[in-house]
């Protein structure tokens, strides 16, 4: 029985493949094409495979990775069949991958020694984040534990309903102190509300804030103290939702996001609807940040923990490269 099979159902797998399709599809037949008419990975085939894992949006410095070693395996091997490509570049993003911090998740399991466990949740407004909150939530429910959902998001129209809505739809706790008011503070009292209910998971909303605006990412640091003055040590994980379908302003986002507060998560939604899933192989290369969570549909039910090895299998599963 394979790693894959053994940690995910039948359902789960094909909603990770099913995912992975439009990045899949346009990644392969881009080097179908780089490979037709060739016996051997020259220079041209490598260089039409630098274009294809570009336009994925894995990242120049990414993929310029991926093509030295790739070279390097053609100068150690000599010789090196164009059909195999698709083995080889298996091969290397399997590699990247275990070289970073990504650690390979079983299931929504929490960390030893946490309790409660509490996760502030950071991004742009559109990324998908209340939806990844409510869908966090629900997986958490699902493995017995008690969350409490924080609405600290107290600027936008209608954040705290929706936070609300989740929560009802879940059927977990929720606080919150209405809009237009200090974040930080929302914080600090949901993390006593849930000490004083003894929740498992505390997970805080914040508002969807432009990276580009200075003041409001510095806000960021002052939530987080607040949390950690009443409970210290907390948050536990900062957790950064981005856009796959952002394809590089995802990048810049984690870039300014990571330099306003200490990002310790990684959670990549709308991959199923996107041929730009590559992102994922970028960011973790890039930023050193583990890829904790990852959508691959609209249902509540469908988000995944990000294990590496069963993304791999799923990229390239059925895979071919035909000369």
């Amino acid at each position: 029985m394979s790693f894959f099979k053994k940690f995910f159902s039948k359902e789960k797998e094909q909603e990770l493949e099913q995912g992975l399709e439009k990045t899949k599809s346009s990644l392969f037949q881009k080097i179908s094409k780089a490979v037709a008419g060739k016996s051997t990975v020259d220079v041209e085939v490598l260089d039409e495979l630098e274009a294809a894992l570009i336009s994925s949006d894995v990242g120049l410095d990414t993929t310029i990775k991926i093509i030295n070693r790739i070279e390097a395996r053609v100068a150690r091997d000599k010789y090196l069949n164009a059909s195999e490509l698709n083995n080889i570049l298996r091969d290397e993003i399997s590699g990247l991958l275990t070289e970073n911090n990504t650690v390979d998740l079983d299931d929504f399991d929490l960390p030893e020694g946490k309790k409660p466990y509490v996760l502030l949740v950071v991004g742009v407004n559109g990324v998908g984040k209340t939806t990844t909150i409510g869908k966090l939530a629900y997986q958490y429910k699902q493995k017995g534990y008690s969350v409490l959902l924080g609405a600290g998001d107290t600027f936008r129209a209608a954040a705290v309903d929706q936070l609300k809505v989740w929560s009802e739809r879940v059927g977990c706790a929720f606080f919150s102190k209405g809009m237009n008011t200090d974040p930080a503070a929302v914080a600090f009292e949901a993390v006593q509300e849930g000490i004083r209910t003894n929740a498992d998971v505390i997970i805080i909303d914040t508002a969807g804030r432009l990276h580009t605006k200075t003041h409001l990412m510095r806000e960021l640091t002052k939530i987080q103290k607040s949390i950690d003055k009443c409970l210290p040590g907390a948050p536990h994980d900062v957790m950064l939702v981005l856009d796959a379908t952002t394809g590089q302003n995802a990048f810049e986002q984690c870039r300014q996001f990571s330099e306003a507060t200490e990002v310790t998560a990684l959670a990549l939604t709308k991959l199923d609807g996107t041929a730009k899933g590559g992102v994922a192989l970028g960011i973790s290369d890039q930023f050193k940040i583990p890829i904790r969570f990852i959508g691959v549909g609209e249902r509540i039910d469908q988000l995944q923990v990000f294990n590496k090895k069963a993304f791999v299998e799923s990229l390239f599963k059925g895979a071919t490269t035909e000369k």
